[in-house]
């Protein structure tokens, strides 16, 4: 007998050469459509956990139209990280379609704040509000950056109005006020703690205007570090001021898992 017409024939996958235990799972996360959101955990807590379950919820409704339970995520994150034998990690929840949710758990990440280099490149992500899977574009210009000796890409438009780094948000200081970008960008949650704790604003920036600004950071979701410069354009560092980033970063409150 023939098939239906819109019978799906079996899957088969294999990898190395081996056929794949669930085909259609695997099939699932090789789509490179979904989301996801980063975290550091310590001590089984986490800085503007409410923040990330509000992420993951909405972009689940604007994707696949439907809701994220919150409460099974958390639940999801401590399992993990019961049996991953950790209560300092670093977290990630990816969400594909169906519902399907992943969670990976490995070794916290320092904070680092070694001052970056930054190498402008002509390139936005698509749907810059979701932190969505697929970051080929990202990753190529972040390879590149550090290929010509730079720390990471600064993602710009062709009239060179910045947008954010490659894998980070990044902030303007002007002497009075924090200015983080008015471009499509991604809303990191450790943008989003500074954004209430520092006197901020939001404007249009481009690159020829980065000789005006003192100083510059990014925030990701490993934490904080300054910019010392941005192509050509050495940019200060203000230990002062980041004294005061840092601090307001750490006054956001911790919540458990």
């Amino acid at each position: 007998m023939n098939p239906a017409p819109f019978d799906t024939p079996a899957l088969h996958i294999e990898v190395d050469g081996s056929p794949a235990a669930d085909p259609e799972l695997l099939a699932t996360l090789m789509s490179g459509y979904g989301h996801f959101t980063a975290m550091q955990v310590r001590d089984g807590r986490v800085q503007g956990l409410g923040l990330h379950l509000d992420r993951l919820d909405r972009a689940t409704r604007e994707l696949f139209d439907r809701g994220l339970d919150g409460g099974r995520i958390r639940a999801l994150i401590g399992g993990a990280l019961e049996a991953a034998g950790r209560r300092d990690a670093s977290a990630r929840v990816y969400v594909y379609d169906g519902g399907r949710t992943v969670v990976t758990v490995r070794a916290p990440f320092p904070p680092d704040r070694t001052p970056r280099a930054l190498r402008s490149v002509t390139y936005w992500r698509p749907a810059a509000h979701i932190k969505h899977l697929g970051g080929f574009g990202q990753t190529f210009h972040g390879e590149e950056a550090r290929r010509a000796g730079f720390d990471e890409a600064l993602l710009t438009a062709p009239d060179g109005e910045i947008a954010e780094g490659a894998v980070t948000n990044i902030a303007f200081w002007d002497g009075a006020s924090v200015i983080w970008p008015s471009a499509p960008c991604l809303a990191g949650v450790t943008m989003s703690l500074l954004a209430t704790r520092l006197p901020s604003t939001s404007r249009r920036v481009t690159l020829a205007d980065v000789p005006s600004f003192r100083s510059a950071f990014v925030t990701s979701s490993r934490g904080i570090a300054p910019v010392s410069r941005i192509d050509g354009a050495e940019l200060t560092v203000d230990e002062t001021l980041m004294d005061r980033v840092y601090g307001a970063y750490e006054a956001a409150p911790w919540e458990t898992v």
